[in-house]
């Protein structure tokens, strides 16, 4: 992977991360377009999340020190742990156990098969159009400050499904909050708080697994002949998705405000179709020369 391929794959990365339209996905379909039958790889993709979730990480750095703060200070026994961040926590900690739980059951799965261009476009056409029904029909009242244990493991459940390529973590989260009554804000909110730990977790195992191969002589001379990126392409491609991925946030969240999500549907349904379309023609390879 070159240089400039990878500064497009963090730019893509950036640009996906927070809009429900599936980053996975893009990462997938843009790293085969630009080096056809190689597949970036779910590795490459957990790793660069990272830079997108630092972005996270300042964006709602009030929030989640005083969340973290209070959490310790509850175990302690100086505060009760009724208190509204001491539960944010906890929920955040429940709704986290579904996808760890799932990912690494299903790690195999989710590195390979699962990866196949043709569950991605199918994907998202279908979470496209589910989010425009949860858009169009639910009523929207609920603040986060309603957020139960029972709902708190439907979001980690919802958030579980962005294992598979397309669904998209936060569209998946944003639809099921939707669904179960919450506003667009509030559901936007919680799947960011709720990513953290998730996107950690798996960028940090996959680094702790990958980094240090990729460090030997063996494993570049490996990876190089694989086509797959190196070390240095994963760092430059992380660094432009923390840098980009900021701006994206604070985007985001003023959009949701006064706006619906029909924009990401249309786009999402357009770009399944098209992928299909690529299929269709052999333009890409479904498996990513695997």
């Amino acid at each position: 992977m070159s240089f400039i391929e990878a500064v497009i794959l963090g730019l893509v990365q950036a640009l996906t991360e927070f809009l429900p339209v599936s980053s996975s996905a893009h990462v997938r379909v843009v790293g085969e377009l630009m080096a056809p039958g190689e597949d970036p790889g779910a590795a490459f993709t957990a790793i660069i999340q990272l830079g997108t979730e630092a972005a996270v990480l300042i964006y709602f750095w009030d929030d989640i020190s005083r969340i973290i703060r209070k959490w310790f200070r509850a175990l302690a026994g100086k505060i009760p742990h009724s208190d509204p961040d001491v539960r944010m926590g906890w929920l955040v900690i429940i709704g986290s156990i579904p996808i760890g739980v799932l990912g690494l059951l299903f790690e195999e799965q989710i590195d390979y098969s699962l990866r196949n261009l043709y569950i991605t476009a199918t994907m998202l056409i279908l979470f496209g159009v589910l989010l425009a029904v949860a858009d169009r029909i639910a009523p929207r009242r609920k603040e986060l400050e309603k957020l139960t244990v029972r709902d708190g493991i439907l979001f980690g459940l919802a958030q579980a499904l962005a294992l598979i390529p397309g669904v998209s973590r936060s569209g998946g989260t944003i639809t099921a909050g939707l669904l179960m009554g919450y506003t667009r804000k509030a559901a936007a909110r919680y799947a960011f708080l709720l990513a953290v730990p998730a996107v950690f977790a798996s960028g940090l195992y996959k680094a702790a697994k990958e980094v240090p191969v990729l460090l030997t002589a063996d494993g570049r001379a490996a990876a190089a002949a694989a086509g797959e990126p190196s070390l240095m392409a994963m760092i430059v491609a992380t660094v432009v998705a923390f840098g980009v991925g900021y701006a994206v946030i604070v985007w985001f969240m003023r959009i949701i405000e006064n706006h619906s999500y029909l924009m990401f549907v249309i786009y999402r349904i357009v770009a399944g179709l098209a992928l299909l379309g690529l299929l269709w023609f052999g333009a890409v390879d479904p498996l990513g020369g695997a």
